[in-house]
């Protein structure tokens, strides 16, 4: 069965989506669209004496580079801060890998946000959390100690997955949606997939496992911010956009949400390369 959607183009993609569609120029305004969003709800939270919490990524991660800078440049605290990212990478034996491997999730934030953020404005560390496979159910109580999420954001995976929320057409559509933070195999396209985009295609040394926060902890955020920039996002993007919810593309079950945002680049947008 070949599916309409898939041959969009750019006017009909932004025609009639379930979903609010925005497109951008390229892969810098997207990411910097992601950086002021951020600062500014975390200005406007601080002006109010309120806390901030996040569902962060490590991909898309272009955005940080800008917000670093808006945080150093602007005095923007982040003293009542809380960056709970999506995920992590697990060895065989379900452990995190170690933060100095080069996928490690956990090294990444260190060095590209953390460390270069002014000591004086950076959030304490028990206010930068990660998944734990050690201890899956504290996400998900934190949270609601928290008083929930402001904002999640996030990319798209091959299989529509976000975070590591990967395809189960075996559950419902409800069942899929009650998956909250938990160790998971990490499913053949998405190994494949991640090995061509952050490993030099390396795809005997990916990792088998990981600690993902679930779709419920993503679905419950009160504003959800998606970005998209590779060319197989084009497919994704339309699918997200236009397909049926089904927790076997496990974005489509966010297309009910209040508050839910997906932006991509022209690259995107295009059919080919070519276009």
């Amino acid at each position: 069965m070949r599916h309409d959607y898939y041959s969009y183009t750019k006017k009909q993609l932004l025609a009639d989506p379930k979903i609010k569609l925005f497109c951008l120029k390229d892969n810098a305004s997207v990411f910097k669209q992601m950086a002021e969003e951020m600062a500014e709800e975390i200005r406007t939270h601080n002006a109010e004496g309120k806390k901030t919490v996040f569902i962060c990524p490590v991909g898309p991660v272009g955005q940080y580079p800008y917000f670093v800078d808006m945080v150093n440049e602007q005095n923007i605290s982040l003293k009542n801060v809380w960056f709970i990212n999506m995920d992590e990478y697990l060895d065989d034996e379900k452990h995190w890998i170690p933060a100095e491997h080069p996928l490690s999730f956990r090294g990444f934030m260190n060095r590209t946000v953390y460390d270069r953020i002014r000591p004086e404005l950076l959030m304490p560390p028990e206010q930068r959390v990660f998944p734990d496979p050690l201890d899956t159910g504290r996400i998900p109580e934190l949270i609601e100690e928290l008083g929930g999420v402001d904002i999640a954001f996030g990319g798209i995976g091959i299989n529509g997955h976000v975070a590591f929320n990967e395809a189960d057409p075996s559950l419902t559509n409800e069942e899929f949606l009650a998956q909250k933070t938990r160790v998971l195999e990490i499913t053949p396209q998405t190994r494949t997939a991640n090995a061509i985009g952050d490993f030099n295609g390396a795809l005997e040394d990916m990792p088998r496992y990981c600690v993902s926060i679930g779709i419920y902890e993503i679905a419950h955020a009160g504003k959800i911010r998606l970005g998209c920039f590779r060319n197989w996002h084009r497919a994704v993007v339309r699918r997200a956009a236009y397909g049926e919810p089904s927790s076997a593309f496990p974005v489509s079950l966010l297309q009910g949400h209040p508050d839910l945002t997906l932006t991509f680049t022209d690259y995107v947008a295009a059919l080919s390369d070519g276009i």
